[in-house]
């Protein structure tokens, strides 16, 4: 095995041990620095293996299931599912993908003993019958988060939304110039709410339009909440809990004097960077949501932290690096947020609070709660390009799920609802 083939190979088992081993997430790993001084080919695929093996990993768990008499330790696991998703979900070469496998096992003291186990288990796997990995399920969530997502959506609509998942996420943007040009450099296309989808982007700085700041990342469900807001050129907005900056730069773009709110100083920098590539201006407040204390803006954004149980399909690490324990803080956080988040409002003015979560607790209920604990409080009905009644929930917020859209590509799970003060 060539070194060229094993480096990225051994980054992405050395990511799966420490996301489903020590729950650390995939944008801290690589914040850390787990792919530093690789070349750009072995960082695009260390990253996507990694990524291919957490999106399938239930899938490759139910055909590795009869190779295994019992459970080895979790880094021989994880080499057998990398191996397995390579052979079938990849079409890599069975005799490079065995052999690399076996020298990471190898190569810690720990699991040295186990190199036979890996070499006899997935050569089986690769002389499975043709068709054996399709018709096998699509992957499943894992039961931590599946039971409650059954419970609040039903079973059919989350075999739609782990469809999803596994297909993985084509890539939106926002255009700050004129979409139909944007989408033409690009080769996307517009989406009914305006947004560009593009499915094969390759290397995003290097798409026309990037440098020049004609554009910005943004899932078309995530820029929804500012569609939703209707923000007009002259208001006094705060965007609070701003990074990494697509609002912002959505409330910028329409002459609105946006105030960016963030705890993170190094989050805040980024949507710095970005207001600097797109020309486009917001004062930046490093400050934790429910301490900052300016009042009288016409209208307030809260994207509240969340579990981001919404983002599954664009990042596949969150099943298996949280485990719902801190879902009562979050749920508890979002209503001090959204409380303080109304004193700064001045009367008559508009709140808009969105989480990119899929349980009730962190939208809709969130919603009840906030009217029953402020009597006056009016919930406005959502009126936007795009806009399908299906999205419009019970108590007048936006719901937005994985499974809509699939004949598009899915969009983001999202809860957006649009809160008027009284005068």
């Amino acid at each position: 095995m060539s070194q060229k083939g094993l480096t990225p190979r051994c980054t992405a088992h050395f990511i799966l041990n420490k996301i489903t081993g020590e729950e650390l997430l995939f944008s801290e790993l690589v914040s850390e620095g787990v792919l530093a001084g690789l070349s750009s080919e072995d960082r695009a695929r260390a990253q996507r293996l990694a990524l291919d093996t957490l999106r399938a990993m239930d899938r490759a768990d139910r055909m590795l299931k009869p190779f295994l008499k019992k459970q080895p330790p979790l880094s021989v696991k994880n080499a057998l599912r990398l191996g397995t998703i390579e052979i079938w979900a990849n079409g890599e070469a069975a005799h490079g993908v065995v052999n690399a496998c076996v020298e990471m096992v190898g190569a810690s003291k720990k699991t040295a003993s186990m190199k036979g186990l890996v070499n006899a288990v997935l050569r089986k796997i690769a002389q499975e019958r043709p068709g054996a990995w399709e018709r096998l399920p699509e992957p499943r969530l894992p039961d931590w988060l599946r039971q409650p997502l059954i419970s609040a959506w039903e079973k059919q609509a989350i075999t739609g939304i782990e469809r999803a998942h596994y297909r993985g996420a084509p890539l939106d943007i926002t255009a700050k110039i004129d979409p139909a040009k944007v989408a033409a450099q690009l080769g996307g296309v517009i989406l009914p709410t305006g947004s560009i989808r593009i499915s094969k982007p390759g290397q995003i700085s290097d798409l026309p339009g990037y440098a020049e700041g004609d554009w910005w990342v943004q899932d078309a469900a995530a820029a929804i909440p500012v569609k939703l807001l209707a923000p007009e050129a002259g208001e006094k907005i705060l965007d609070l809990c701003a990074a990494p900056g697509g609002k912002t730069m959505q409330l910028a773009a329409s002459g609105a004097q946006v105030t960016a709110v963030d705890i993170s100083k190094s989050r805040l920098q980024r949507v710095e960077d970005n207001l600097a590539r797109t020309g486009l201006s917001a004062r930046c407040v490093a400050a934790e949501a429910t301490e900052f204390n300016e009042t009288g803006f016409d209208a307030v954004l809260v994207d509240a932290p969340c579990s981001a149980t919404g983002t599954i399909r664009r990042h596949p690490d969150l099943p298996y690096a949280k485990d719902g324990s801190d879902f009562a803080f979050l749920i508890s956080q979002q209503s001090s947020i959204l409380d303080h988040a109304l004193s700064l409002v001045k009367p008559g003015g508009r709140l808009v609070f969105c989480t990119c979560s899929l349980l009730p607790d962190e939208g809709e209920i969130q919603t009840e709660e906030a009217l029953q604990r402020n009597n006056a409080l009016v919930v406005e009905q959502p009126d936007f390009r795009g806009l399908e009644p299906d999205w419009v929930s019970e108590e007048g917020g936006i719901r937005l799920r994985p499974d809509f859209w699939s004949e598009l590509g899915g969009m983001d799970g999202f809860y957006a609802v649009r809160f008027r003060k009284p005068a």
